[in-house]
């Protein structure tokens, strides 16, 4: 294209032809030769190379203290996109406040993020999502939180499906019955009883589908306090769609690829992060609003105290708790805390596991580490529950 600019130059130059003549014959408009004329004459060949057409200044652009900004932000919180940075710049009111497509194209002139083609959704979409908190929450397991001895603990994880709040995010060393239920004991005792449960077809969830079908101590807990108990299609992720959801925000903000010394740190920055997550980070799909303005909102007016389970059965036995916080039954000693000294604690007894509790509260969960009949139902001299 250079050369072709250079010959009509010469055209006019050295042969003598009028600048209408030459335009003619190339096909280009007289303004275009006069300013080729005047770029050869200014810079010689190299000004009739080819030139940027982009504008030398644009009134709308990003300012570069904002940009700066946008980019420090998106450095220290590699998992926030465009709509959590314009949202956050908006509340540090900053000036002038960027859109969030604005912040978008800042970060792919950085090459922070790839520009990808955006997914329109389907006309007939709806988001599946109940009416109040406390109507239903979401319960699963995630794995991979790497422990300093070279194990791995995974975590019971739980949401209330209308407000995304997390009732539950308990850690255990492996996914066992015991360690999901005290999980799920816990949340129950905290937050108040919900209407229905949705989880999974795991073993230490539901024994519908074993053969032959028997209740698990999950499925017992809620046919005792009037849970309905929903269970997904096999192979159908997509029903706790939310608690999957949460999971990936947990792996991305908590990063679960950092290493804790041991299960207690692990659970003291898990619970640290939980807190942050209910009462300060925004939630896209609730409007930027936080999980806990969405949970306590109605929350109040729907919560059910835990059914505390009748115990007068044979599979109920009572013990004295003594004063170091430990329960004897049928020679196993299992401690539930120096604080419940002198209560009197009934424990549940099935052929494979005790459940301790003292009033309405559910304490421990254990395996029993041997079989047969409880002799001794009551303890002597049964302290007044408290």
């Amino acid at each position: 294209m250079t050369e072709q600019r250079y010959k009509a130059v010469l055209a006019v130059i050295a042969d003598g032809r009028t600048v209408s003549e030459v335009a003619t014959d190339w096909g280009v408009c007289r303004r275009t030769m006069h300013r080729w004329l005047a770029q050869y004459e200014a810079e010689g060949l190299e000004g009739l190379s080819d030139r940027s057409h982009r504008p030398t200044r644009c009134p709308h652009q990003m300012p570069a203290t904002i940009e700066a900004i946008v980019l420090e932000m998106r450095r220290s919180h590699p998992y926030w996109g465009a709509h959590r940075i314009a949202y956050e710049l908006g509340r540090k009111q900053a000036v002038p406040t960027p859109s969030e497509s604005a912040v978008y194209r800042c970060l792919v002139r950085a090459a922070v993020i790839d520009p990808m083609t955006r997914r329109r959704r389907r006309e007939t979409w709806k988001r599946w999502e109940r009416a109040a908190p406390m109507e239903l929450w979401q319960f699963d397991v995630v794995h991979g939180f790497l422990l300093s001895d070279g194990s791995s603990a995974k975590a019971l994880t739980g949401i209330d499906d209308y407000s995304r709040f997390c009732i539950s995010a308990r850690l255990m060393a492996r996914e066992r019955t015991p360690a999901v239920c005290d999980g799920f004991s816990s949340a129950l005792q905290a937050y108040g009883v919900p209407q229905q449960v949705l989880t999974d077809n795991g073993k230490v969830f539901t024994g519908r589908y074993a053969q032959p079908p028997v209740e698990v101590l999950f499925d017992r807990i809620c046919r005792e306090n009037g849970i309905d108990h929903i269970l997904t299609m096999p192979r159908k992720p997509t029903t706790t769609g939310k608690i999957e959801r949460f999971h990936r925000t947990l792996r991305a903000e908590f990063d679960t690829r950092q290493m804790f010394r041991n299960l207690k740190t692990a659970q003291e920055a898990l619970d640290e992060w939980v807190t942050y997550y209910n009462t300060q980070r925004p939630h896209q799909s609730l409007g930027d609003r936080t999980p806990q303005t969405r949970f306590q909102a109605q929350s109040d007016q729907v919560r059910h105290e835990l059914r505390r389970p009748e115990r007068n059965g044979e599979q109920w036995v009572s013990r004295l708790v003594a004063r170091n916080g430990v329960v004897c039954v049928d020679s196993q000693h299992i401690s539930v805390g120096k604080h419940y000294g002198g209560s009197s604690c009934d424990v549940l007894v099935t052929p494979v596991l005790f459940q301790f509790w003292v009033g309405n509260e559910l304490l421990k969960t254990v395996a029993r580490t041997s079989a047969g009949e409880i002799r001794k139902k009551h303890a002597e001299g049964t302290a007044a529950r408290r």
